[in-house]
């Protein structure tokens, strides 16, 4: 206390009132905190930066009063506020300069306002001297010697009242100085700033055992995480990379080393990256670094040497996954490097292990195998389809598909359609699509025959098949090696692909669209398809059972063959849209050859060992009701070929036992009741197509050319084809549109 009055003394002489005023109140016994041995701290810190100041009477009156007022919990705001009120209202009484008191209130002021410098260096606008030598001395406790700042930092806690409360919000306070420069003058970084930085570092670890701490350094175990886990993954798709082609068709033998030699990186890189993410020093942020320079440079090398595509050359699976797995070993590189300088400024005050990083550790590898199956492997299964595709042709508006009358004329002939025929053709709402060799689906206008557009793929070689769905909309084909592609059936745009597992369905009906898959033998799945791919819903009705299905505009009818066990087998109704059952029942005898006419499902009633049914039974697919039953004859001997012509079911067989001769039966789906029959001396062996409005046609050979067979409700009539036509292809009728094939080309007959 003495050596304090002398400081006041040299200060403002003749004032000893104010003097023991001041040094009572800091040394009062309510006080718990910035007591007498503090303002001695201060006033010696500021005893060796005065000659900075401009005004150092002002300065050492703000030092006395700066703390002047204080109470218990109150914070450097509220203190500064009531200590300069106090300087405001006692100095005019001892004949102080109204200057001077607006200064020193000023400069307290700032003790409460900036009390530390902002992280970047200091350079203020405009200097203000006396304000930063202030500043700097009160901030010389934090230089003390460490017992002394020990006990000044357990005073400040202590006063702050909660303990709990008092450890976080001076933990937080400590970061806080922690991140900016302490000091505003060089004088005193040169003096002090080294110490107080060391007592700040010290008493932050101490408050840090202290503090429960279950989250913090997630975010650096969640960096360190990704780039072990990334590494490894960028591994895992560079070996996938190595059983791709780098370009389809493979003209030469690619070399195979890329991808091995960046899975090695890859996979030596984890355990080098995972060490690097948990350290401050300089060589783990230059193997960091390392890595980074290697994954950017690769990234350089890959993207110049994508194959160009043209109609014969093609992009690889190869070149997406090189890329991804390059882009993993980015990713895994930078999280490792910024870990690292993280860790330089965080890793002491870190707990080793808590739920956080637990939590971390955990979840990042779920998250990249997440990343590679949602958006690695869609991306690249979408960049190979996107670069691999061409639509080609004029999009004019679609003509309406004319009715061939059969008269020997020809309506149109296609160019040249090389490994190409009539036979393959699909009718769709917007023409006639027809698969070739090379990859490629066509579509032909139906009224003259001109190529509207044409989809080429440069991965596939081989003709697709293909499928016209959504009533006509578009055409689903299949391409070897690349899956299901769905065609708009009006531009050729691809509007979706179906996923790869997807493939493995069969098509059970293709509008609308079921799928059937075999889990194991006898035991197979049913699923409701979308035209895009999409599963809306799946039908498993057990094990050893196999599953036919067909299809109306809102009903499946499934039939389950059951084959374990002496369970019957059975007739199921689902819901098209939802797969809902709808329905079961057993008949005696499991139906089979289904077909959808007039709304009906009509099936065939086995006839015991012959292919010949013993009947045709239509049945309400929403309720499962028989309708109708037509008896089969009992003399038809040959195949029994079932065909849907509008309402009307055609039925094409021989009669008794003579193959030579064909009879054909329309029965009005409606009521179950033979409509017509005609029977005509052709050979029943010849392959036959049906017409909507009903005409069986097929091709036959004769002495002179080749001939049209046409069995209609009038009566057999036979039609002189020209000699462009192939007999040995099948024609095919699509509406009442009769369709031949020539020497690579497709003939449309008037």
């Amino acid at each position: 206390m003495v050596a304090l009055r002398e400081r006041w003394n040299e200060l403002l002489p003749g004032s000893t009132p104010l003097a023991d005023e001041l040094v009572a109140r800091y040394v009062e016994r309510t006080r718990r905190a910035y007591r007498d041995q503090y303002l001695d701290i201060v006033l010696t810190a500021l005893d060796q930066l005065i000659q900075l100041s401009t005004d150092p009477t002002s300065v050492r009156l703000a030092a006395w009063f700066h703390r002047a007022v204080h109470e218990p919990g109150g914070g450097p705001a509220e203190d500064a506020e009531s200590s300069a009120r106090l300087a405001e209202r006692t100095l005019p009484t001892y004949g102080v300069d109204p200057i001077r008191i607006a200064e020193v209130a000023r400069l307290i002021r700032l003790t409460g306002e900036l009390t530390t410098p902002p992280t970047d260096s200091y350079a203020p606008p405009r200097r203000d001297a006396n304000g930063d030598v202030l500043l700097d001395a009160v901030n010389a406790v934090l230089a003390a010697a460490p017992v002394r700042y020990a006990a000044h930092a357990s005073e400040v806690r202590r006063d702050a009242g909660d303990r709990a409360t008092a450890v976080e919000r001076r933990y937080d306070e400590v970061s806080h100085l922690l991140d900016g420069h302490l000091y505003r003058t060089q004088l005193a970084r040169q003096r002090m700033g080294t110490a107080a930085r060391a007592n700040l570092e010290a008493e932050l670890a101490g408050l840090d055992k202290e503090l429960p701490a279950p989250w913090r350094g997630w975010q650096q175990a969640a960096l360190a995480a990704t780039s072990t886990f990334g590494a490894i993954a960028a591994a895992l798709v560079s070996i996938a990379a190595s059983g791709a082609s780098w370009q389809v068709p493979t003209i030469e033998p690619e070399p195979g080393w890329p991808p091995v030699v960046l899975a090695a990186v890859a996979f030596f890189s984890a355990p080098l990256l995972f060490r690097s993410a948990r350290s401050s020093s300089q060589r783990a942020r230059l193997i960091s670094g390392a890595v980074v320079a290697v994954a950017v440079t690769g990234l350089l090398v890959a993207w110049a040497r994508v194959p160009v595509t043209n109609p014969a050359v093609g992009v690889g699976l190869r070149v997406p996954l090189m890329i991804s797995a390059l882009l993993l070993l980015l990713t895994a590189g930078t999280a490792a490097l910024a870990a690292s300088l993280l860790r330089t400024r965080t890793a002491r005050f870190l707990p080793s292990r808590n739920l956080g990083q637990q939590l971390a550790w955990l979840a990042v590898p779920g998250v990249i195998a997440l990343a590679l199956l949602l958006i690695v492997q869609p991306l690249a299964r979408g960049y190979v389809l996107s670069s691999n595709e061409r639509v080609e042709g004029a999009r004019e508006p679609a003509g309406e598909r004319p009715q061939s009358a059969l008269d020997g004329g020809v309506a149109w002939i296609s160019r040249t359609l090389s490994g190409a025929g009539a036979e393959e053709a699909v009718g769709t709402k917007y023409g006639i699509a027809i698969p070739r060799q090379t990859g490629v689906v066509e579509m032909l206008d139906a009224a003259t025959g001109e190529l509207r557009w044409r989809y080429s793929r440069s991965d596939s070689d081989e003709k697709p098949d293909i499928v016209a769905t959504d009533n006509g909309d578009y055409v689903l084909a299949e391409f070897a090696d690349v899956g299901y592609v769905l065609l708009d059936a009006d531009t050729g745009k691809r509007k979706a692909a179906w996923p790869g597992d997807t493939r493995q369905h069969s098509i059970q009906q293709a509008d609308p669209l079921l799928t059937g898959e075999e889990v194991a033998r006898g035991s197979d799945k049913l699923h409701g398809v979308d035209p895009d791919g999409t599963t809306r819903w799946t039908f498993e009705p057990g094990r050893c059972t196999d599953i036919g299905a067909v299809a109306t505009t809102n009903t499946v009818v499934a039939f389950l063959g059951h084959n374990c066990g002496d369970e019957p087998d059975e007739m199921a109704g689902l819901d098209l849209v939802s797969g809902k059952k709808l329905w079961t029942k057993a008949p005696t005898d499991m139906f089979r050859r289904p077909i959808v006419v007039g709304g009906l499902v009509v099936v065939a009633e086995p006839g015991g060992d012959s292919d010949v049914p013993a009947a045709l039974v239509g049945i309400e697919p929403r309720t499962g009701e028989t309708k109708w039953r037509w008896p089969v004859p009992r003399d038809w001997s040959c195949r029994t070929l079932l065909n849907s012509a509008g309402r009307f079911l055609v039925v094409v067989d021989c009669p008794g036992s003579q193959p030579s001769r064909t009879i054909v039966t329309a029965i009005d789906a409606v009521t179950g009741q033979t409509a017509w029959q005609t029977t005509a001396p052709v050979s029943a062996r010849a392959r036959v197509t049906v017409t909507s409005d009903g005409r069986v046609v097929s091709l036959a050979r004769g002495s002179d050319g080749c001939w049209a067979n046409v069995i209609s409700k009038t009566g057999f009539r036979q039609v002189r084809l020209p000699t462009a036509i192939s007999c040995s292809r099948d024609a095919v009728a699509i509406g009442n549109l009769v369709l031949t094939s020539g020497p690579g080309s497709v003939i449309a007959l008037r």
